[in-house]
């Protein structure tokens, strides 16, 4: 099994346990997401956040992730718990939506969520931010004639760009395959990557295999969504992520109670 270290995993326990769990993802700060998960302990659920990259015996970076690391800590989490989510945030959006399409999940929470598969690169090489089975997942390769024109850089022209020249029907993430609720959150002035377009796929694609998703926007949100109660994230690779800080706390307001109803199974998106 692809475990992860202790010492790479916070785990939050409830005071008062629901049955419910989470697994929760950052994304290319790859850091440990503990006050997110000590959230979610507050309000009953058994929270794991652990780190995907940059830890003992991981990948030093999100390039060629194994998959299987995720889906052997929902498993973990299903031997404790009656209800398992996974929520994760940006690359750790990306993350959930694989994850949940190859395992059972009864929620899927992406919040600046992509709807293809991106790339890394480590030693000079690109290559896939996920492997399965040790074989690469067929990604999006950036363009070469991009450049930034923003202080600090804005990158969502380069996503932007990337997926209108090269995207292809393997590098999409199979959302449709998804069984689980799906709720996607979402900043419309993300200038990491166009989050609300990606969104906008997800739906689409989900809808005509039947399927619903539930989607929270903010027309002046960014990338980063902090929920009440939990500090903003800080660190990261400079670069500009869009929003204010007054529209990105509504955005988390407005979204944690979707967020909590998906992973403890008391609604459904409709």
């Amino acid at each position: 099994m692809a475990r992860v270290d202790e010492s790479d995993r916070h785990i939050a326990m409830p005071q008062h346990p629901t049955g419910a769990g989470v697994l929760v993802l950052a994304g290319s700060s790859g850091r440990i997401e503990t006050d997110r998960a000590d959230l979610f302990a507050r309000h009953g659920i058994r929270a794991h956040a652990i780190r995907w990259f940059g830890g003992r015996g991981q990948r030093p970076v999100p390039h060629e992730v194994p998959l299987e690391l995720f889906v052997d800590e929902i498993a973990l989490l299903r031997d404790s718990c009656d209800r398992v989510a996974v929520l994760g945030t940006s690359f750790g959006a990306e993350a959930a939506l694989l994850t949940a399409c190859r395992t059972t999940l009864d929620a899927v929470i992406a919040v600046a969520p992509t709807s293809v598969v991106w790339p890394g690169m480590l030693d000079g090489s690109w290559s896939s931010h996920w492997t399965e089975d040790g074989v690469p997942l067929p990604w999006v390769p950036f363009v070469a004639d991009w450049s930034a024109t923003n202080d600090p850089p804005e990158f969502r022209g380069l996503y932007a760009q990337s997926l209108d020249r090269h995207g292809t029907e393997a590098a999409r993430i199979p959302v449709e395959r998804i069984a689980g609720d799906v709720l996607l959150v979402v900043g419309e002035d993300d200038r990491v990557w166009p989050s609300g377009r990606f969104a906008d796929e997800i739906v689409a694609r989900r809808a005509a295999a039947g399927l619903a998703t539930d989607v929270r926007r903010h027309p002046l949100a960014g990338h980063r969504v902090p929920f009440p109660g939990e500090p903003v994230a800080q660190g990261g690779r400079r670069m500009a992520r869009g929003g204010s800080p007054a529209a990105d706390a509504e955005l988390g307001a407005l979204a944690l109670g979707a967020v909590l109803a998906r992973v403890l199974g008391t609604t459904r998106p409709g």
